[in-house]
């Protein structure tokens, strides 16, 4: 009996969760991308999920700021590569949440919920999110898709750095 209640429930909440494109919970507004602990990714390296497929702690001495938020990277050679083409390595739905932005609103994202579809990165809350999210990742992508730019969103006061101001490492260098 408690098994079936069990099910019961799983699939409720399975049907409750299906993909909401276009309806927004009109709740706080939120930063363009998470930077809760001051640091976009929570510092982790965006470039390092698709160069070694896990996630890396970025070097303090090593940042770019991009959109306000500030990156942190493991090398050089990765902070060149975002500074190339941020759009290309800066996670999905500003860092937050996927499953939530599917469903029309926010949670952070956690850097080690992570996955990259469509040469894509996208962060989740937690491994529940993520195993939700996994279920139909097309339709959350989509759903996602559709549902960012309706979220009300205040930009960082910051603007882009130029290369010439981006931090650079300490004078033994880390390469």
């Amino acid at each position: 009996m408690a098994t079936r209640i069990v099910t019961l429930l799983m699939l409720l909440g399975l049907a409750a969760c299906a993909a909401t494109p276009g309806h927004v919970h009109r709740g706080k507004t939120v930063d363009e991308i998470n930077n809760q602990s001051g640091l976009a990714l929570q510092g982790y390296d965006p470039v390092a999920y698709f160069k070694e497929s896990k996630p890396s702690i970025g070097d303090a001495a090593i940042t770019y700021q991009w959109h306000g938020a500030t990156y942190q990277f493991s090398s050089l050679e990765d902070r060149q590569a975002f500074m190339a083409n941020p759009e290309r390595y800066a996670p999905q739905f500003g860092g937050y949440c996927a499953f939530a932005v599917s469903r029309g609103t926010t949670a952070n994202g956690d850097p080690h919920q992570w996955a990259i579809e469509n040469d894509r990165l996208f962060l989740n809350n937690n491994a529940l999110a993520m195993t939700l999210w996994n279920q139909d990742r097309p339709g959350n992508i989509h759903a996602g898709d559709e549902n960012w730019p309706l979220l009300p969103k205040r930009l960082l006061p910051a603007g882009d750095q130029t290369p010439e101001r981006a931090s650079a490492p300490p004078a033994s260098g880390k390469e």
